[in-house]
């Protein structure tokens, strides 16, 4: 028995389970964003909950945030990733890789509620701005949740996908361009030549990579936005859940039809991940 066909084997029973649990439960909100619920009466196929949804303004106003929120989370926690890299890319690697791997360890929900304890207007930030004269009282502090800006989701994503980023930019840090680096700094160059000539053409595959992988999660997120978020508009996620939710049934089809675009759009943006893989084992 070959190498392959042994592990093939041996990932069967779990990817069975995947297949069935993912695949029929896609399969089933696909049917019903089409139309069919037979719970309902509803027996003919249509694309009628996919135009009600595509011209919604509130799937509009959903769509906007979501992609503001995932933009936003995803370019702060690269920005912020690289540049923690390059100042602790010569720090002592299991030093460096703690001090990433910690925050990544911490489940979103938690993470969320540690926000909200923290810069919420009776929390912890407050307290300490108030006590340092900063403010006049813990209630004039910025309001960071439930905003219209979504400050809360997006600091809360910064905190968990900056860890995420830093770790692959580290990795490549220290690789190849590493060496390159040496070698440009011997020649003469200085450090801006060094970082834009030398330093971002080797890391910023890995950059894209791992930014790809930030956004698309993000995007498709729930528990973040459902706790920090403002009522409305709300992000994709959350409207399709409160849609399911729905004592109208009749709401079920659109529920389904926002599942359905969250699973093409994420299918898209792994699609993007692996050919730049591919790209970047073949280089």
């Amino acid at each position: 028995m070959g190498e392959r066909t042994r592990i093939a084997l041996l990932l069967a029973p779990a990817l069975a389970v995947i297949l069935v649990l993912f695949g029929g439960g896609l399969y089933a909100a696909l049917l019903q964003s089409l139309g069919y619920f037979p719970a309902i009466g509803m027996t003919e196929p249509g694309l009628d909950a996919y135009r009600a949804v595509l011209t919604s303004p509130d799937f509009l106003n959903s769509l906007a945030l979501t992609v503001y929120v995932a933009g936003a989370s995803t370019a702060i926690s690269t920005v912020l990733a690289v540049l923690l890299a390059l100042a602790l890319r010569r720090a002592p690697g299991r030093i460096s890789t703690a001090l990433f791997q910690l925050p990544v360890t911490v489940p979103h929900l938690v993470a969320a509620v540690g926000v909200a304890l923290v810069v919420t207007q009776t929390g912890l930030g407050a307290r300490i701005a108030a006590a340092l004269g900063l403010i006049g009282e813990p209630a004039d502090f910025p309001a960071l949740l439930y905003d219209r800006y979504s400050a809360g989701i997006i600091l809360t994503y910064v905190w968990k996908e900056t860890p995420f980023i830093a770790l692959i930019v580290l990795a490549a840090l220290r690789g190849v361009a590493s060496e390159l680096e040496e070698v440009a700094q011997t020649l003469g160059a200085n450090a801006w030549q060094r970082f834009w000539y030398v330093i971002f053409p080797a890391i910023y595959p890995a950059v894209v990579a791992a930014s790809l992988v930030v956004f698309a999660f993000t995007f498709g997120a729930f528990e973040i936005p459902f706790l920090l978020g403002q009522d409305y508009p709300t992000m994709l996620p959350v409207t399709a859940y409160r849609e399911y939710r729905s004592i109208d049934l009749s709401a079920r089809p659109a529920a389904m039809a926002i599942n359905v675009i969250l699973a093409l759009l994420t299918a898209l943006f792994a699609a993007a991940y692996l050919r730049l893989s591919r790209e970047l084992r073949r280089g």
